[in-house]
């Protein structure tokens, strides 16, 4: 009886070594691809975390303040007043030098940085990039009626960095 020989066989032709590189290399472009895009954006959350803190401080700030300024002084002269028009010296809107004398809501209507800055106009280093913006607009009546007839005010604080934007909002109602 005839024995078969299996064909030698002693290892792979040039072909199939060229397909098995082409199909290795292709999965690991599309592999790194993906951890290239997830090392991109793995400073998002740092950046969000970020304007989520700086918007929070701004309405945090805002809402301290008082709904309007004493409405006994409808000319707004008192010395006791923030900034308004008619003060000595008057205060400027959007400007970071007469934020700290800034005492009611109204004071913050069209705020714009766009640099983050403290009370006193100084500048917070690494947050040179990050634009703020104030919306303040007061309650309709039929707000105001569901509130129990107390009027109010919405404060929008919109806080920019990058890619990232954060828009918080509070109230400050008349109390």
């Amino acid at each position: 009886m005839r024995r078969r020989h299996a064909p030698d066989q002693r290892g792979l032709t040039l072909v199939e070594l060229v397909v098995f590189i082409v199909v290795v290399s292709a999965g690991l472009a599309g592999v790194l691809s993906v951890i290239d895009v997830s090392a991109k954006a793995s400073a998002d959350p740092l950046l969000r975390k970020q304007a989520q803190a700086v918007a929070e401080a701004m309405l945090d700030e805002i809402l301290s303040k008082a709904y309007q300024n004493d409405p006994d002084d409808p000319g707004n002269t008192s010395s006791t007043l923030g900034c308004t028009p008619n003060t000595t010296p008057a205060c400027r809107s959007n400007t970071p030098k007469d934020r700290a004398r800034y005492n009611y809501v109204d004071d913050y209507i069209g705020w714009k940085q766009d640099a983050v800055q403290d009370l006193f106009g100084d500048a917070v280093a690494g947050l040179e990039h990050c634009q703020v913006s104030v919306a303040v607009s007061a309650l309709t009546l039929a707000d105001a009626a569901s509130n129990n007839g107390v009027a109010g005010k919405q404060v929008t604080v919109t806080v920019a960095m990058g890619k990232e934007s954060v828009a918080f909002s509070g109230f400050r109602a008349n109390f």
